[in-house]
């Protein structure tokens, strides 16, 4: 792998590509806890430095997964986790409409916050938390306040740094002025490219990491989804039903033979674009197999030309993938 890339300016060096572990609570199919350790530990063996969870991913079960492969290789491990989904039904939180015909309950007070953030480290096993985000912004309370609250972990030593996760780019620079953010996630891939717009030019301006979530779009860009499970979370996403799934396959189909003609695998080429976008990018992307976290590791070795990064961003150009996206 490449060599390491900062989170933020002056910030903390980690894995040209991270990885996400969300994926291990059986979203997307069967796995085993064994297996999930494993390929978790592999990733560090990849130098995928950057681990990523939620206290939301398997109502907590993903942080504790997270906790048991880093244990003694915690030295290895930038752990980054969220909060800020309510998954306890007792607990109270403001509806948020997606767009994939669900709503997510949300809370961002500093309360809340504390909460999370103490019940994030007993399952991590850890003293702190590297990286810490608000998995999405609460409507009900201001992003200064939440980030606050925030910022006095990072005071207590609970925290190292803090992120943002699906915020707008307002939001950014607001937050950012309460107290310096590290990175924000949001979703970018060949088939959501909107973040070029708008987000990516105030990073920039601010010194911001983007950590791309779902840089594969959620598995499309592998070029070997067929039909899905019906367990398989991605069922509610509108790019894989229907009409609209039939039309993405046949839209990025030009992408899949690209790959093929320059020798890689499709899942390279969509990483290794994401990284020639620039050096403040770090994606995440997931997998469920140790093989697949090699594969995607070593695009961070893969070079694309001016030629082939623009043959490639005119084969997925903005807007060209059929559905709605999870948030505006």
């Amino acid at each position: 792998m490449k060599p390491n890339r900062r989170l933020g300016k002056g910030g903390p060096s980690v894995g040209t590509i991270g990885y996400g572990a969300m994926g291990l609570e059986g979203y997307y199919g069967a796995t085993d806890e064994d297996n999930a350790v494993a390929v978790i530990r592999h990733a560090l063996d990849e130098g995928c430095s950057l681990i990523d969870t939620a206290d939301a991913y398997g109502n907590g079960h993903n942080e504790q997964l997270v906790g048991r492969a880093v244990a003694d290789r915690r030295n290895e491990a930038f752990v980054a986790t969220k909060f800020g989904i309510v998954f306890d039904p007792d607990e109270a939180g403001t509806e948020v409409p997606t767009g994939w015909g669900f709503s997510l309950n949300i809370n961002g007070t500093p309360e809340y916050a504390q909460r999370c953030l103490d019940s994030s480290l007993k399952r991590l096993g850890m003293s702190h938390i590297d990286l810490w985000y608000i998995h999405y912004p609460d409507p009900a309370t201001s992003i200064e306040e939440t980030v606050e609250a925030m910022a006095a972990a990072v005071r207590a030593g609970k925290v190292r740094y803090l992120g943002l996760s699906n915020v707008t780019a307002d939001q950014v620079r607001r937050a950012h002025a309460v107290h310096p953010i590290a990175a924000v996630q949001f979703e970018y891939s060949l088939w959501r490219r909107e973040v070029e717009t708008e987000m990516l030019p105030i990073l920039r301006e601010l010194a911001i990491a983007l950590v791309p979530w779902s840089p594969l779009g959620g598995g499309f860009l592998t070029g070997t989804i067929g039909a899905l499970e019906e367990d398989d979370f991605r069922n509610n996403n509108p790019r894989f039903q229907g009409d609209n799934f039939t039309a993405n396959k046949q839209r990025f189909a030009p992408l899949m033979t690209l790959a093929e003609e320059l020798g890689i695998t499709a899942a390279q080429l969509s990483l290794a674009w994401l990284l020639h976008q620039g050096e403040d990018i770090i994606p995440i992307p997931g997998t469920r197999s140790r093989e697949r976290v090699t594969e995607n590791a070593k695009s961070a070795e893969i070079g694309l030309d001016a030629e082939a990064l623009e043959e490639i961003s005119e084969l997925a150009a903005p807007g060209m993938a059929q559905g709605q996206t999870l948030l505006p």
